[in-house]
């Protein structure tokens, strides 16, 4: 595990600059921060959700592109959301940063068409994880919780990660361009099933 800022230019290319070699970047670095409507909303939450979703995934892409391309069958991963499809009220700033994750995923993918290497969108729908919605409600632990009250298994970063092996050890010739994955009891963004 290696602690890193994503967001400063700086220590991402000293990081990299110890990995002469590299097969699979996995952009996973993201946030929400608040829940305020757009009236209320504040402009530096915004700020700092674009820089860890959208620039520190170009910081980290661009410093270890060289690698990946060098390794014959490097794979670019790129975390977005369905939050980048679909908007909801008090989540603008998080929906305009994952639009922005995606964007940067379609893109590298254009522009490195013909080269071997592979760039894999994954958008996860909701995933039970205690730091994301505690840190989109400021710390509020019952209203981090009331997000996944009453959902009958809740997707949890094991599943994620489980995707984004299958879909990094496709063959080589196989690419997965966007892949969405929602737990069974979520149909939509806004549409969850709940038991209680």
């Amino acid at each position: 595990m290696f602690p890193l800022d994503v967001t400063d230019r700086e220590a991402v290319l000293a990081f990299a600059a110890q990995f002469p070699a590299c097969d699979v970047l996995v952009n996973n670095a993201g946030g929400a921060y608040g829940t305020e409507h757009i009236e209320n909303a504040d402009p530096g939450d915004w700020r700092s959700m674009y820089e860890v979703n959208v620039v520190g995934a170009l910081h980290m892409t661009q410093a270890l592109l060289p690698a990946l391309k060098a390794s014959g069958d490097g794979v670019v991963v790129v975390i977005s959301s369905t939050a980048s499809f679909t908007c909801y009220e008090g989540g603008g700033g998080y929906s305009a940063a994952k639009h922005g994750a995606h964007v940067l995923a379609e893109t590298l993918r254009l522009e490195v068409c013909g080269e071997a290497l592979r760039v894999v969108e994954i958008a996860p729908g909701m995933v039970h994880t205690e730091e994301f919605s505690l840190n989109r409600y400021r710390g509020d632990l019952d209203r981090a919780d009331a997000v996944y009250a009453g959902v009958p298994d809740p997707l949890v970063a094991d599943d994620v990660a489980d995707v984004v092996t299958w879909a990094v050890t496709r063959p080589p010739h196989v690419n997965i361009d966007l892949l969405v994955v929602r737990p069974r009891a979520q149909a939509a963004q806004h549409k969850v099933h709940r038991t209680t």
